[in-house]
C-alpha cells in the first residue's frame, strides 16, 4: 500500500516565504498522516501565473532558496513540488516539480508541452524539458507529468507507464472554467483507464488577479473510477490509499487505449529509473477515501466569483471594499458576493440619487444593504450635477440634452466611489455585467470607475440566474431588483431595452461572437435576425477602448475580456453581414 496525500493549496504570487511556510505546514500535517508522498500543485512555491516575474533574476534566486528551505525540512516523507528550475549555460528557465527525500532535491521534472493559448503563454518564458523520469518509492513506480504534458495522449505519460510507472502523478495550475471539470475529469479518466494505472491530478486552489482555479483534486483507480475527490474552491488535504500491485497489467501492457501511431515529437530523450526510498516506521490502518461532490453549475460559478474577488481583496491588502448601490440586481449580487467572501463588516453600501432616481431604488438598496447587514450610506448627487449644467450651460447652448448629461451623473457617481476609497482605503467594486461591457453599454470613468470587477464575464441572464440561485440559500436580494425592468436611470424613464436587443437574444449572440469566435454570418446562419447581429457586433467592435481601460474581473468563460482578449485598438477591420 502506499499512501500520498494531495495539498490542494492556495498559494499567492511573489509570496515566496508565505507559501513556503503554508508548503512547510502540509508537509507537517501530510507526515502526522502517516502519508509516505505528499504532492503539491504547479509552481505551488512560486504562485501560478508568475508572469514577467520570472524575468527577474532576483524572483528565481528566491524561488531556489525556498525550496532549498523547503528541502531541509522533508524528512520522514517525500515530497512532490512545483517550482522554477534554472539550468544550463544561458540559465533557462524550465517549469519544474522536485522530488524531494530525506531533507535534498533528489530528482527534478522539467515540464515537456508548454501552453501557449488562451491566457496561457508559457513559451514566453520556458524551456521545454527532454527527459522523462520514473520514480520508485520502494516497490511503488510512479511518474511525474506537470498540467499540459497529461493531455497530450501519447506525451509524457505515455512513457512513463510503458517505462513501468504504476501510478502517475499529475501537479497542476489549471484555472477554473464553466463547465470544465467534468471535461477535465472524463479525459483523467481515460487516461487511468487506458493506461490502466492509478492517477493523482493535484490542482491550484484560489484567486490571482482574473484567474481562479477551482482545486477538485481527484484520484482515479486503474479502472478510471474516482477513487477520492478533494473540494471546490477551497484549501484541502486529500489522502488516499492505493495498491499499486493493482496496476500491474497497465504497467507492463502499457497504454492499450493510446493511438501509438500519433507521434511525440516534444524531444524526449531517454526514459530511466531513479530508486527513491523512505522507510516507515509502522504502517498506518488503510482510510476510506473521501470523495467531495462536485457543485452544480450556478453554485460553482457563484463560488468562483466569491473565491475570486475575496482573493484578490486579501492578497492585495484591501481591509474593506465599497459598491455604488442602484437598487438594481447588478450590485445587489456584487454586494452579495463580497459579503459572503468577505464577511458584511467588510463591505460598505453607498446609493447615490438623482433626479431621474425611483423612490424604489432607494428603498430596494436600503433593503439590501439590511439584508446583508452591511454599512449604508446615501449621497445625493443632484446638486452637484446642476453644478455641472449650471458650469457648461454658456457652452452647451442651443445643443439638446443627450448621452453626455447621462454619462456626467455616471462619473460624478464614479468620483463619490473613488473618494471613499482615497479617503479610507477602501477597493472599489465595479457592478457592470460581460453583456454590457462587451456592447460598451457602461460609462468610462463612470461605472466602470473602480479596482475589481466581479461580474466582468457573467452575462445578464446568467445574473439573474445567479441572483435567485443566491436567494435560495438565503433571500437577501429583494424581489423587485430581480424583476424590474433593468434601468440605468439616467433620463426620465430609461430602460435598457431602449439602447439594447432583449438580454435573452442578445447574450446568445455576444457568446457566439466573443467566446466561439464565430462570424457575423456564421451567428445569423444560426437563425438570429440580421439586424440584430449586425447592431451587437458593431457594438462590441466599436467599444474596445472602453474595454481596456476596464478593471480586471474573474474569468469564468472560455474567452473573457482581459488576458484572453487581445484586439487592437486602431483597427479598421470590420465584420460585415
Amino acid at each position: 500500500m502506499a499512501r500520498i496525500a494531495l495539498a490542494q493549496i492556495n498559494a499567492t504570487v511573489g509570496d515566496i516565504s508565505g507559501n513556503t511556510a503554508r508548503i512547510s505546514g502540509y508537509i507537517k500535517r501530510a507526515q502526522k498522516s502517516g502519508a509516505d508522498l505528499v504532492v503539491f500543485p504547479e509552481m505551488a512555491l512560486t504562485g501560478y501565473p508568475p508572469e514577467d516575474l520570472l524575468f527577474k533574476t532576483s524572483f528565481i534566486d528566491a524561488n531556489l532558496k525556498g525550496l532549498a528551505e523547503i528541502a531541509k525540512k522533508t524528512v520522514g516523507i517525500t515530497a512532490i513540488l512545483g517550482f522554477i528550475d534554472r539550468k544550463g549555460p544561458k540559465n533557462d528557465l524550465y517549469n519544474a516539480a522536485a522530488i524531494i527525500v530525506r531533507g535534498k532535491v533528489q530528482a527534478i521534472y522539467h515540464k515537456h508541452l508548454l501552453p501557449n493559448y488562451s491566457v496561457f503563454d508559457e513559451e514566453r518564458y520556458f524551456k521545454a524539458g527532454r527527459e522523462n523520469k520514473v520514480f520508485s518509492l520502494g516497490n511503488f513506480r510512479f511518474g511525474v507529468s506537470i498540467c499540459e504534458d497529461i493531455w497530450h495522449p501519447v506525451g509524457p505519460t505515455f512513457q512513463q507507464v510503458a517505462a513501468g510507472s504504476q501510478c502517475l502523478i499529475n501537479i497542476s495550475a489549471s484555472p477554473y472554467q464553466r463547465g470544465k471539470a467534468e471535461h477535465k475529469e472524463r479525459m483523467l479518466s481515460g487516461r487511468a483507464a487506458d493506461y490502466e494505472v492509478f492517477l493523482v491530478y493535484v490542482n491550484l486552489v484560489g484567486g490571482q488577479d482574473e484567474l481562479v482555479f477551482d482545486g477538485q483534486s481527484v484520484v482515479f483507480d486503474p479502472e478510471g473510477k474516482v477513487l477520492a475527490r478533494a473540494k471546490s474552491f477551497a484549501e484541502d488535504l486529500l489522502i488516499v490509499d492505493i495498491e499499486p500491485e493493482r496496476a500491474c497489467r497497465g504497467a507492463i501492457h502499457g497504454a492499450r487505449g493510446a493511438d501509438k501511431s500519433a507521434p511525440y515529437d516534444s524531444g524526449v530523450t531517454k526514459t530511466y529509473v531513479i530508486p527513491v526510498r523512505c522507510k516507515r516506521e509502522s504502517k498506518p490502518p488503510v482510510i476510506k477515501p473521501r470523495i467531495e461532490q462536485r457543485l452544480p453549475d450556478e453554485a460553482e460559478v457563484y463560488q468562483a466569483l466569491i473565491t475570486g474577488t475575496r482573493d484578490y481583496v486579501e492578497k492585495n491588502g484591501f481591509k474593506k471594499v465599497i459598491i455604488g448601490l442602484s437598487g438594481g440586481i447588478d450590485s445587489a449580487l456584487t454586494a452579495a458576493i463580497a459579503v459572503d467572501g468577505l464577511g458584511n463588516d467588510r463591505v460598505v453600501g453607498l446609493f447615490m440619487p438623482s433626479r431621474f432616481s425611483a423612490k424604489m431604488s432607494r428603498i430596494d438598496a436600503q433593503k439590501l444593504a439590511n439584508n446583508l447587514g452591511i454599512e449604508f450610506h446615501v449621497i445625493s448627487i443632484k446638486e452637484v450635477f446642476n453644478a455641472y449644467l449650471k458650469t457648461f450651460k454658456n457652452s452647451f447652448t442651443g445643443v439638446k440634452p443627450d448621452i453626455t448629461e447621462e454619462n456626467i451623473q455616471a462619473r460624478i457617481r464614479g468620483n463619490i466611489l473613488m473618494a471613499f476609497s482615497n479617503k479610507f482605503g477602501y477597493l472599489v467594486l465595479t457592478t457592470g455585467n460581460k453583456s454590457e461591457i462587451a456592447t460598451g453599454y457602461c460609462t468610462l470613468y463612470g461605472d466602470m470607475a473602480g479596482g475589481f470587477a466581479a461580474l466582468k464575464d457573467i452575462p445578464k441572464t446568467l445574473v439573474y440566474r445567479l441572483a435567485a440561485y443566491r436567494n435560495q440559500l438565503k433571500s437577501v436580494i429583494p424581489e423587485r431588483s430581480i424583476k424590474r425592468p433593468p434601468s440605468a436611470e439616467l433620463r426620465s424613464n430609461q430602460k435598457d431595452i431602449d439602447t439594447l436587443p432583449d438580454y435573452a437574444v442578445m447574450d446568445p449572440i455576444l457568446a457566439a461572437y466573443v467566446e466561439e469566435n464565430l462570424s457575423p454570418v456564421e451567428i445569423a446562419g444560426s437563425g438570429f435576425a440580421k439586424e440584430t447581429v449586425r447592431r451587437v457586433v458593431g457594438m462590441v467592435d466599436r467599444n474596445e477602448y472602453k474595454r481596456r481601460q476596464a478593471p480586471p474581473g474573474v474569468k469564468i468563460t472560455s474567452r473573457a475580456f482581459g488576458k484572453d482578449w487581445r484586439l487592437p485598438l486602431t483597427n479598421a477591420f470590420k465584420n460585415n453581414l
